[in-house]
């Protein structure tokens, strides 16, 4: 048995345990809440008669958003260590994003309370808290599942496709679903499959071998569940003018787009984050001499 497989270190990757579904539940909760934040003030806002909807909608974005942030407080264990995230600014993507959080909930209060301005400057909070997300399994450079640039825009894409996959779903109840809006949400799922193709082939050669099996799997489910059939489904639902029928195709669309993404994004986050391992040119093996040897 391999001393990494019996839990210690050793030259193969292992599996990182700093982050598990917790971690996984910030970038899911995040990047659907601020999705559907961006969503809300562009889809929603323009109609003057739908203001109790956007209220609603910009409360569970925020809901969702704070629900990630509530994983990562039951990650860390002891409640005050939470207020290290404070601590480091200058070079932490992680204590960026929260600063942007603490700006990001008043402001969408306020737009929530219709004060003038504020919906859009909640709006670029959003966006920022999204990319600040991005930003920060990059920034991991021991995990090759992590580290290439091509993930942070795939978790940007990602997140605002669950955003606008909630807003679906959302949709039998506000009834602001039409067909522009079936046609982003079709675009956002075939660009993030593209940047999905990108990533994987970037990152394909560095991968360990259960890393590579496990990202396979989202790959195929991003594929079929995430692409294929929401964008199959979102064409179906064009052919209604308006009605329930149209509204349910467009739920059911939108949940299979955000619930790939987020199978996505929990198996990055666990399943494929093997490091690289130690980088030993020569083993030494007991009872043999090693060429320094005399």
């Amino acid at each position: 048995m391999s001393s990494n497989s019996a839990g210690g270190f050793g030259p193969n990757p292992w599996q990182q345990t700093s982050w598990d579904w917790r971690a996984a539940g910030n970038f899911i909760g995040g990047g659907a809440g601020t999705g559907l934040l961006i969503a809300s003030a562009l889809l929603a806002a323009p109609d003057p008669s739908r203001t109790g909807a956007l209220v609603w909608l910009l409360f569970v974005g925020l809901a969702l958003v704070g629900v990630g942030l509530l994983c990562v407080w039951m990650e860390i264990g002891r409640p005050l260590r939470a207020l290290h995230v404070f601590f480091n600014p200058r070079t932490s993507w992680m204590s960026r994003e929260g600063f942007v959080a603490l700006l990001l909930f008043p402001s969408g209060l306020l737009a929530m309370l219709g004060v003038g301005g504020w919906l859009w400057l909640m709006a670029g909070l959003a966006m920022a808290f999204l990319y600040c997300q991005s930003r920060m399994l990059p920034a991991a450079r021991g995990i090759p599942a992590w580290r290439p640039r091509l993930v942070i825009p795939l978790v940007f894409v990602t997140g605002l496709t669950e955003g606008c996959g909630v807003y679906l779903v959302l949709g039998l109840w506000h009834q602001q679903v039409g067909g522009a809006v079936m046609l982003l949400v079709a675009l956002l799922v075939l660009i993030r499959l593209v940047v999905w193709l990108l990533y994987r082939r970037d990152v394909e050669a560095s991968l360990a071998p259960r890393a590579r099996a496990a990202l396979n799997v989202a790959g195929r489910r991003l594929l079929t569940v995430g692409t294929i059939l929401p964008v199959l489904v979102l064409a179906m639902g064009a052919a209604f003018t308006s009605g329930a029928t149209q509204m349910t195709l467009a739920a059911f669309a939108g949940a299979c787009a955000a619930f790939a993404g987020a199978a996505m994004k929990h198996t990055l986050v666990t399943r494929a984050s093997f490091n690289q391992g130690f980088a030993l040119t020569k083993i030494p093996v007991r009872g043999v001499k090693s060429p320094n040897q005399s």
